[in-house]
């Protein structure tokens, strides 16, 4: 037995004997017939002349024992945040996520891997490679080398295997390849203005679902903001339709009559890169009534220095309130800036604090 150990041999034994999950991380037990080493609540059942203490990891791999595949006993010891962004190192540099091989990767189970990876980014491995390819195939078609004849190359260095599960990804964004690189040439956005508690608030989105929500004062500032940001795309104002549905539900939602989650079960039709989408779906899960600082949502994603880029994904967002970006403020308690109006971000956090 290891003489750093705080507790009595008899204890360690009567803790591991009855699986005892509070004493889990403070102290290790070493089998010698299979030279593996276990947590106390582990399954595994020698016989007491067979098993050594051990006071952490390290020891017992001096030793010469290694990590039980059936408890994880390191899984104690890896911080979340620490195991999300190895993770996404391992994802970046592999180009998938199979959970068998992160798990083996990173030396826990793929079950613990996958439920904090998914706490800690907001989206499961595999939905965070899905992304970054997405997001390679797209700078890859409209990078300054990209050549017309060249979409099908990029497919496969983007990490792709085949064309049509590119397609299968980009068609969650309304374009194909080709049409992406041809700056989004073929979408088709439809668009209604209609009065709401914030002013004027402009609607818009494609067969799949909603690409833009502004307000403002003025209708054609706002129509020219969505020609801005979809310069390429083909943009109709329609009287009536689906989004019509869409500016009911936040209509409503603005003036108290609807919960939050009634506005997340819209469907959306954004773009954005996979560090985007992790901040979106981090402001998603912020309650309404309460707040977060930059650097919070940076800590929430895995990526706590990231605080100036959490705040340009804030800015990138399109659709206001489905994506709530004015539940973020500043560190110091300040409301900060908002794309609609400060007015506005401050009239939303009263409402909904009330």
């Amino acid at each position: 037995m290891q003489t750093n150990l705080t507790l009595s041999e008899d204890e360690m034994w009567q803790a591991f004997t009855n699986k005892d999950a509070a004493y889990d991380g403070r102290f290790f037990v070493a089998v010698r017939t299979t030279g593996i080493y276990c947590r106390p609540s582990c399954p595994a059942k020698p016989a007491r002349k067979n098993v050594a203490f051990f006071a952490d990891c390290d020891s017992a791999e001096a030793a010469g024992y290694r990590a039980c595949k059936r408890c994880h006993p390191r899984e104690l010891l890896l911080p979340a945040e620490a195991l999300a962004q190895d993770t996404v190192r391992w994802i970046e540099q592999h180009g998938h996520a199979r959970l068998s091989e992160l798990g083996s990767a990173m030396n826990v189970s793929p079950f613990h891997l996958q439920r904090t990876f998914k706490r800690v980014m907001g989206l499961s491995p595999l939905e965070y490679a899905k992304s970054l390819r997405v997001q390679r195939l797209k700078t890859a078609l409209r990078g300054p080398d990209a050549q017309p004849t060249r979409s099908t190359d990029a497919i496969y260095e983007a990490g792709f295997n085949t064309a049509s599960r590119a397609y299968e990804q980009l068609d969650a964004i309304g374009m194909t390849p080709s049409a992406y690189q041809k700056g989004g040439r073929g979408m088709a956005i439809a668009y209604g203005l209609v009065d709401c508690s914030l002013g004027r608030m402009l609607i818009a989105g494609t067969p799949r679902g909603l690409c833009a929500v502004y307000f403002g004062n003025d209708d054609a500032e706002l129509e020219r903001e969505l020609r801005d940001e979809y310069p390429a795309a083909h943009i109709e104002r329609h009287s009536e339709g689906t989004w019509m549905t869409w500016a009911q539900a936040i209509a409503q939602y603005l003036l108290g009559a609807q919960p939050y989650h009634s506005l997340q079960k819209l469907p959306l039709d954004v773009q954005g890169t996979a560090f985007q989408a992790r901040v979106w779906q981090a402001l998603r899960q912020i309650p309404p009534g309460q707040t977060r600082s930059y650097a919070d949502i940076a800590q929430a994603i895995g990526q706590p220095s990231a605080t100036r880029a959490v705040a340009n994904a804030c800015g990138a967002n399109r659709v206001g309130l489905v994506i709530p970006c004015h539940r973020v403020v500043r560190e110091n308690g300040d409301t900060g800036g908002y794309r609609w109006g400060i007015a506005r971000k401050e009239a939303l956090l009263v409402a909904e604090h009330r």
